[in-house]
């Protein structure tokens, strides 16, 4: 007979876990694990990495949830093993071949290839995706035999170089560098970049080492996360203002961050600004975003005062942006 589970007592957490995802694991698998580990009430991540990649992960937890769109615009870099002469139902080492090719080509025309693919380009999303249609993911119509017509799209690949030409000593794998703009199908640029080369290809290695301001030297994994003491593993969050990097700070007294946590505009001298993230300034913790427009600072996303609460009690030494 077994033994009866232990109910996790779950608690308010606030704040930012940069997680290296492990590979194998879904995105959701792997936030769902970081919420037990955490004990954290409420979570969610910023955009998905395919079970098969691995690497950056933000987690979202409490107050930093209302947030997490922002970070989906974020551009990502990545590093990726293309398999050079053999095609995929995938795209990746998850399908089955579906076609084999010779592997011929010159240093200069992979220079050539290389450049094409840099800039904007224009990009048609694989059915192994996320992306929905008629409000089903593509990977359902994909698995069930179905193909879906689906648009190219826009997407820019900011950088993009070759690491290393000949990944274990063969010319016919080779490792790129990719920094791009949301949207991008890594994938789907190996397999373009296989067929501009004239032999296909597929993703062999994928890993995302930054999104947005975070890299993978910040993150940790969820083996030295589980490693640690519970009372340890709190000092792990960015604030939850690590997710606003690109909002211009404004700071507010006590009296104007009252009436601000309540919806009323604010008057000051502030330049118009697009992206504002406020602060109260005793003590100094984030409010929430705004917007200013003719010297009116008005409210976006808002902490509640409980939340501010809580994170004042738990988090004392993560109160202002990293």
């Amino acid at each position: 007979m077994n033994a009866p589970r232990t109910r996790v007592q779950r608690r308010p957490v606030h704040g930012v876990l940069l997680l290296d995802k492990p590979y194998g694991m879904s995105s959701n698998d792997a936030l769902q694990k970081a919420k037990w580990l955490l004990r954290a009430e409420k979570a969610g991540h910023t955009g998905t990495l395919d079970p098969l990649a691995t690497g950056v992960l933000p987690l979202c937890f409490g107050a930093a949830t209302k947030f997490s769109q922002m970070h989906l615009d974020a551009d990502k870099t990545y590093e990726a093993v293309l398999r050079l002469g053999i095609k995929t139902s995938t795209g990746d080492a998850e399908g089955e071949v579906i076609a084999e090719r010779p592997v011929s080509y010159t240093q200069g025309q992979l220079a050539d290839v290389i450049r094409q693919f840099t800039g904007r380009i224009r990009q048609v999303p694989p059915m192994h995706s996320a992306l929905k249609k008629d409000g089903k993911a593509l990977y359902e119509y994909a698995r069930a035999g179905i193909e879906i017509d689906r648009e190219a799209r826009d997407v820019e690949i900011l950088a993009l170089k070759v690491i290393d030409p000949a990944v274990d000593g063969a010319s016919s794998a080779i490792r790129i560098g990719v920094t791009c703009t949301k949207g991008t199908y890594i994938r789907t640029l190996g397999e373009d970049i296989g067929e501009a080369l004239g032999c296909g290809a597929h993703l062999t290695f994928l890993r995302r080492t930054a999104t947005g301001p975070f890299d993978v030297a910040r993150c940790i994994t969820l083996a030295a996360l589980e490693a640690l003491p519970e009372a340890d593993r709190l000092a792990c969050l960015l604030p939850v203002g690590s997710l606003l990097p690109d909002h211009a700070p404004v700071t507010l007294d006590a009296e104007n961050a009252g009436r601000f946590l309540s919806g009323v505009r604010r008057r000051g001298r502030w330049p118009d600004q697009s992206r504002v993230a406020v602060y109260g300034a005793q003590p100094h913790v984030l409010l929430g975003t705004a917007h200013v427009v003719a010297g009116e600072l008005i409210p976006g996303r808002l902490l509640s005062p409980l939340e501010i609460q809580q994170i004042l009690e738990s988090s004392p030494q993560a109160l202002c942006a990293a």
